[in-house]
């Protein structure tokens, strides 16, 4: 597994405003998806193309093009959705699956209870959508959900990530494994209730309200 935190001043610019406890949702949702479009071009350094036969106003040439099958972006719901615009933005011809998972608050097990994904991904590189990698419980459990299709090479895509939910990552898919981690931050520590320190708080109800 790999992991590389994002070193940019303006990842640390939005970052700082989504943990601010002011920041209200429609400003929140409008950060986390220009944080988001930051991350996914980092994420996407290995997206896998093809070369193609053009022809520009001046001369024949050769460029690349996404190669098939296509990136399946994958957001956990329900914080995911809020990171969906700002990666198709940068991937528009990547089609998407939704996965939804939901984490005990007691025990902080995940589990599934929603699916719209193909069920073969055989050969498909995945984007997966999650905004806090706390205990990494979570999302290890999606990451072997899409192995178990098929899929050959996952990229997670965190605004923030914790210590323990790296170790968890590492710890369930070895050094070895086709895994990307790409986070924003590498915040200090998970507190007795699983929140990231310092974190922004629980993303779903700053993107979209406690319901």
């Amino acid at each position: 597994m790999r992991l590389h935190v994002a070193d940019h001043p303006l990842v640390d610019h939005k970052l700082t405003a989504l943990r601010d406890e002011r920041t209200d949702s429609p400003t929140f949702r409008r950060l986390a998806d220009e944080l988001v479009t930051l991350l996914a071009y980092e994420a996407t350094r290995d997206v896998r193309t093809e070369p193609t036969s053009i022809t520009t106003p001046v001369c024949p040439t050769v460029g690349v093009r996404l190669s098939s099958p296509k990136p399946l972006v994958v957001p956990i719901l329900r914080a995911g959705l809020g990171m969906l615009d700002g990666m198709v933005r940068l991937l528009p011809t990547a089609e998407v699956g939704f996965l939804g998972m939901i984490r005990d608050e007691e025990t902080l097990q995940a589990t599934t209870y929603a699916t719209r994904l193909p069920d073969d991904l055989s050969g498909r590189q995945c984007y997966v959508l999650d905004p806090m990698l706390a205990t990494g419980g979570t999302l290890a459990a999606a990451v072997q959900f899409l192995f178990d299709r098929g899929a050959d090479d996952v990229t997670a895509i965190c605004l923030l990530a914790a210590p323990e939910g790296i170790a968890r990552m590492r710890e369930t898919f070895g050094a070895d494994a086709p895994v990307t981690v790409v986070t924003g931050a590498l915040d200090e520590r998970l507190d007795e209730r699983g929140y990231i320190v310092p974190g922004l708080g629980d993303a779903g109800d700053r993107l979209y309200g406690v319901v």
